[in-house]
Parts: C-alpha cells; structure tokens; sequence
C-alpha cells in the first residue's frame, strides 16, 4: 500500500481551519441573553399545583423509588380536614432533591400518577454552595397564581378528590368539566357500543 506524502496529510488538516476561517463567528450573549431551550428540554424540576392551589403531589414516593441516581427523597404524611395540602389522602411534606446527584434522565416524570412533577426549561442552578443544590419544596412548588389559594385549605365544595385527578376543578371552586373529557367517560361509550 502506498504512502501518502505527509504535506497532503497536512494540507487535509489544514482544509478544516480554512473553512472555518472564513466563517462568520456566532457569539452567543449568554447571560444578558440566555439561549432558547427545546419544548421537551430536560430541566429543574417543579412540584405543580391543582387550580385552586392545592398541591398535586400525593407523597406515594414512586419518584424517589423510580430514580436511579437516589437523588429524591419524599416524605409523606397524612390530610386532615383541618389541614388539607392535596386532594387525597396524603401529601408530600418533604420533598427534596439533590441536584448534584441528578442526572436529568425523566424517570421520575414518568412514575408520578398524578402529574405532580414535570420538568421546566430553567437551566440556571450553579451555585457556591454544595448545600444549596439540595431544593427542598419552597424551591421546587410551582408559585401560586393570582386566583389560586394558598394550601392548606379545604377541597372545593361538593367535589371529590376524584373530581381533582380528572381535572374538574377550576380556580373559583367550582367542580365542573375542564378541558378534556376523562379517560373513563371516552372509553365507556366505545365498550357499550361492542
């Protein structure tokens, strides 16, 4: 096999510093013009929020089970009607995790059953502090808007925490259809038709 002389293997390397030479460069402003994320981006994490402000986070822990890393920790603990956080029977009343061992892989999205965490666009968590990594739920709780009630507070009146799962409940109290139908009412006519 014949030897290629090395000032072709050179001028071959060389051809990609050319063609980049002449290129106009690309200079990103980034933090007085963060870049835009992709819709689906893996970012910080959020603990949402039912309409009238109650959380939606059942304290079931399958999020901390699901995660590879351990980097979640839940603790669960039981409603009263006095003190009412969630719809169900329980809330999380410690939610932690640990950003610094996260690995932003999603699985904890898909073992939440009620859809409590989802993943934002914000990409902004450097810090200092190796303690201030470790986002407790004051950090991770979606913010309360202008119509919503700050939990603990009771149910909307006449509803059930069934009307909350299928996404019945608005921001006024009242339980009354939003948005989709439930899976349930979908599927119902269909079998009844067979």
């Amino acid at each position: 096999m014949p030897k290629r002389p090395h000032l072709i293997d050179a001028l071959a390397g060389f051809g990609v510093t050319f063609k980049t030479m002449f290129k106009k460069p690309i200079t990103e402003q980034y933090p007085e013009e963060p870049g835009a994320t992709a819709q689906r981006y893996h970012g910080r994490h959020q603990l949402n929020r039912y309409e009238d402000g109650l959380e939606k986070c059942i304290g079931c822990e399958l999020c901390a089970w699901a995660c590879p890393a351990d980097a979640i920790f839940v603790e669960g603990a039981d409603n009263t009607e006095a003190e009412r956080f969630s719809p169900g029977e329980r809330y999380g009343q410690v939610y932690q995790i640990n950003y610094l061992r996260c690995i932003g892989c999603g699985l904890c999205i898909e073992a939440c059953p009620t859809r409590a965490l989802t993943m934002t666009n914000d990409y902004e968590m450097a810090d200092d502090n190796r303690s201030d990594l470790i986002y407790g739920k004051d950090k991770l709780l979606a913010p309360l808007q202008p119509d919503m009630t700050a939990p603990p507070h009771a149910m909307a009146a006449g509803s059930t925490d069934e009307d909350y799962y299928r996404g019945n409940i608005r921001s006024d109290g009242l339980a009354t259809p939003l948005g989709m139908p439930s899976v349930r009412s979908s599927v119902t006519p269909k079998r009844a038709a067979l």
